[in-house]
């Protein structure tokens, strides 16, 4: 990392290499190499990735995860950690796996299980219910501090016709961890929240903030659907949301500064 009080951290739901076409999305290319151009060019201090691989019922949860391996061999530079969500046949056919990538070493690895919530929706003419979700968690040194790094990929209910105000159970559980933090603590991720849902603002009830709000994330639809959240040990410097090709959402970027200690009690 680098050696003054700012730490860089990039959030990239990276659809499991699967590239942006806007006149035919579903049937746009994979290309892995995208993605990993994107993440050297950045060349951030911490990368959260979400949707690493893609679900292949007829393989299951493939291991090692292949897309992962490749990220590792090719991005030596950063120590790592990836995990699947629970398993479960029921999962569609779209990315899946969460990583924590960092310059510096990891340590207190942990995969946090989020629950599914009790619903139907049709799939493909097939009535199905939604699978248990993740944050991956890991702690890493930086300077003369300890910091929690956390990476989620949550339920979108916008898709299903629903509101996820009604279903807040995945979210209460980061905002428990998030409420217990006597450190200095980074949550990235995609949130999968639509304008009208409060999923930003019970984050914030618990002392974290969104590096930005404002500008849309998500191709397929105007939404802020990805977020870097921070606590009161850091100061927002700068922040950004970069275009690319590489998936169907875009990148958030942003530049934190520890102060050495909240601001108040």
């Amino acid at each position: 990392m680098s050696r003054d009080s700012s730490i860089s951290v990039l959030s990239f739901n990276m659809q499991h290499g699967q590239t942006w076409d806007a006149a035919d999305p579903d049937a746009a290319p994979i290309d892995l190499g995208k993605a990993i151009d994107e993440l050297r060019r950045h060349d951030a201090d911490v990368v959260l990735l979400q949707e690493v691989e893609r679900v292949c019922k007829e393989n299951g949860q493939i291991q090692p995860p292949p897309n992962y391996t490749i990220l590792c061999r090719e991005l030596p530079q950063y120590h790592g950690y990836f995990s699947y969500p629970p398993d479960d046949s029921r999962e569609l056919p779209f990315g899946y796996g969460l990583a924590i990538l960092c310059k510096n070493p990891l340590h207190n690895t942990e995969a946090i299980d989020l629950p599914a919530p009790h619903l139907e929706f049709e799939f493909k003419g097939e009535v199905t219910q939604p699978t248990e979700r993740l944050m991956i968690g890991a702690r890493t040194r930086f300077l003369d501090h300890e910091i929690q790094l956390y990476n989620t990929h949550l339920q979108a209910f916008f898709i299903l016709g629903k509101n996820s105000d009604d279903f807040p159970e995945q979210r209460d559980v980061i905002a428990e961890r998030l409420r217990q933090a006597k450190q200095p603590t980074i949550l990235g991720g995609d949130f999968n929240s639509a304008p009208e849902e409060g999923t930003v603002d019970t984050f914030e009830s618990v002392g974290f903030r969104t590096a930005q709000r404002e500008q849309p994330t998500w191709k397929r639809k105007p939404f802020v659907l990805d977020h870097i959240f921070f606590n009161r040990w850091f100061e927002l410097e700068q922040s950004r949301v970069h275009r690319t090709l590489a998936a169907d959402h875009d990148i958030v970027v942003a530049s934190l500064r520890l102060t050495g200690g909240p601001s108040s009690p």
